[in-house]
């Protein structure tokens, strides 16, 4: 069959069965950068915005989230949301068109809160607020990174083809090497998961089993 004739999941099942790029491969240390998994992405029987391409994303998150956090490693989340106003969306609020656009998550409002299932310490974990699409941009994530000397960025979260792949092109962009779980990452339609995960597979990161990224944050690393 024809490259033009696959389907994006079949073309990146292709990419996963044969790559044709050496790794980046993992670091002595590694942050846990979870994306946006808040309301407004997850909870897809209360939110027409929410998505969910792996049915367990959430639990596979959390388990990372513990092996980091055993490691003595950093955590981070982010989440979405505005201004009533809205003036601190910029020109991308001008695309705001219904109550449910994805850029008019009031700050405060349930669906800029961070899912509930989630593993969230607000004591030690670090928690961003970011208006932007790469969680690089305008927060102090670059500082922090800096501060606990990692050179392994893991990004979970959503969406897959907007704030995964810009946190990956950021992070790649910074000199850290930049990991992908396959399953932690969601998008509102296999197309367009399936297309950036080709992409970010074959520039901007390694896209990997979870299960291979839990045994890094168990076994693998340098002492920090």
């Amino acid at each position: 069959m024809e490259t033009s004739d696959l389907t994006p999941r079949e073309y990146y099942e292709q990419i996963k069965a044969k790559p044709n790029r050496a790794r980046f491969g993992f670091g002595r240390k590694a942050v846990l950068v979870n994306i946006d998994i808040q309301n407004a992405y997850t909870k897809v029987d209360e939110f027409p915005t929410a998505y969910e391409t792996h049915p367990n994303q959430l639990g596979f998150v959390n388990d990372l989230v513990a092996a980091t956090r055993q490691r003595d490693w950093p955590v981070v989340w982010t989440y979405v949301a505005y201004m009533e106003s809205g003036e601190d969306c910029g020109i991308w609020g001008t695309r705001t068109d219904t109550e449910n656009s994805l850029q008019n998550i009031k700050r405060g409002s349930r669906r800029s809160e961070l899912d509930d299932r989630l593993d969230v310490d607000r004591v030690a974990d670090v928690i961003y607020e970011k208006k932007m699409p790469s969680p690089f941009f305008e927060t102090q994530l670059q500082s922090l990174l800096v501060w606990h000397q990692v050179d392994t960025v893991i990004l979970t979260g959503g969406s897959t083809s907007g704030c995964i792949r810009a946190a990956a092109i950021d992070s790649l962009s910074r000199g850290y090497r930049t990991i992908v779980p396959e399953e932690c990452v969601a998008d509102k339609h296999e197309i367009p998961h399936f297309s950036n995960l080709c992409d970010l597979a074959l520039k901007y990161a390694d896209v990997l089993p979870v299960a291979e990224v839990l045994e890094y944050l168990q076994n693998g690393g340098g002492d920090a």
